[in-house]
């Protein structure tokens, strides 16, 4: 009983229950470019064909790298000498990301199809700007025997957020339209009211202390050009002197496919169902939610017990089999309960998932001098999926149907399914 309570109370511990807040901060904003504007841009009357191409617009997941070594390595000024690296950093884009959340909303996805783009695009660069630093203050703040319980408490806000800015917007959005906010008006609220949100991260970041930088004073004493190459070079060229390094690179960005390219359709294809955003926005709430916690603790727990090959096979097979659900409720039409159980077995595995796959990119970050250059590029390269594959599948979906569409989804694990065998043969762990 005392070794129960022991692990759970590492949950609870104020450097922990920090990354469940600031994993909250960085969820909220995903879904608001993504799932959340579809279902507007949907019910505005916009193609499928441009929801996809709007995928576009998360194109700073994937590039955020770029900018990451100057994250790792240059101050604010003022507000970094008072607040510290990370946390200065993590203000910064908390603030920003409140005031374009905030212009998004009061935009027409349909009259003004250009401007809902840069908003987004502004949304979405703020938010990965977020991420990077979240990334490095999770890695940097916990000791590694509190990692995967920070891991799971990072998924677990990061999933609420994602119920939050999804089915929490579908339902505030409905309330506003039902009363004299109708259309636009009432998603420009709702985008207030998930711009507000936001701020439980600044809250998070106020209270926390700046993990240790023993590094700080010999980086700053360094000339400029090898400040530079510290910043910039060093981070890839580290890991590029890793065995299989490419193959590597390659398994990140294909794992999450399955998931990617039906993601991107999940809720056009439950609105041209027969179902109400709100329907949909309450089983996700419900049953989602429930699926996402016992699947995010779930992965927290297989993380700690087992080694991480067999921890991803489990979680590649699971994710990509989750996307046949999707077939079967096709065929069953707008039932409840199909909705349901479709929701909560995509809600489950991706939760188990997300937590094991973090879990293998964290392990991948060995240097902490450079923890938010190699983690953006790590996870930059896990979001390429989600943001490429995007944007034909709306064209895919359009043409083909739903059925066919997400059995395509399923067999996208495969490649990654090779991969994975490729990384774990017997000459590559002795390398």
């Amino acid at each position: 009983m005392r070794r129960w309570s022991a692990a759970l109370a590492v949950y609870f511990e104020p450097r922990v229950l920090a990354i469940l807040l600031l994993g909250f901060s960085a969820g909220v904003p995903l879904a608001l470019t993504g799932q959340t504007l579809a279902v507007w841009m949907t019910e505005s009357g916009v193609s499928l064909t441009s929801i996809g191409i709007f995928s576009l617009v998360g194109l700073p997941y994937v590039l955020k790298f770029i900018w990451a070594p100057a994250i790792d390595a240059v101050a604010i000024p003022l507000v970094t000498r008072r607040f510290g690296r990370r946390r200065s950093w993590l203000l910064a884009t908390q603030v920003v990301l409140v005031g374009a959340t905030i212009s998004l909303g009061l935009v027409d996805p349909r009259g003004a199809p250009w401007a809902t783009a840069a908003l987004a695009l502004l949304v979405a660069f703020a938010s990965a700007s977020q991420d990077i630093v979240v990334d490095a203050f999770r890695v940097e703040s916990l000791a590694a025997d509190r990692q995967a319980a920070g891991m799971a408490n990072y998924v677990a806000g990061y999933r609420v957020a994602l119920l939050v800015s999804t089915a929490g917007a579908f339902e505030l959005a409905s309330a506003f339209q039902a009363g004299v906010f109708t259309g636009n008006a009432g998603w420009a609220l709702t985008y207030a009211v998930m711009a507000g949100l936001i701020l439980v991260g600044v809250l998070a970041t106020l209270c926390s202390a700046e993990p240790a930088d023993p590094g700080a004073a010999t980086r700053a004493a360094l000339p400029l050009a090898q400040r530079f190459d510290a910043a910039v070079v060093a981070p890839f060229r580290e890991f590029a002197g890793r065995h299989d390094w490419l193959a590597i690179l390659l398994f990140i960005m294909l794992f999450k496919l399955p998931d990617a390219m039906a993601g991107v359709m999940t809720a056009p294809f439950v609105l041209d169902l027969g179902f109400s955003k709100t329907d949909y926005g309450r089983v996700v709430k419900v049953f989602g939610f429930a699926a996402t916690l016992a699947g995010g603790f779930a992965g927290g727990f297989a993380a700690r017990a087992l080694s991480p090959i067999p921890a991803l096979w489990i979680a590649g097979l699971a994710q990509a089999a989750s996307n046949l659900m999707f077939v079967w409720l096709a065929g069953m039409g707008p039932v409840l309960g199909a909705l349901i159980a479709t929701n909560a077995v995509e809600n489950f595995t991706g939760g188990f998932g997300t937590v094991i796959f973090v879990a293998y990119l964290s392990g991948l970050c060995t240097n902490r001098s450079y923890t938010a250059t190699q983690y953006a590029l790590l996870s930059a390269l896990a979001a390429v999926a989600r943001i490429f594959i995007g944007t034909p599948s709306g064209w895919l979906a359009q043409n083909y149907g739903w059925p066919p569409f997400f059995i395509v989804t399923t067999l996208t694990a495969l490649p990654g399914f090779l991969l994975l065998w490729w990384l774990t043969r017997p000459s590559a762990r002795a390398a």
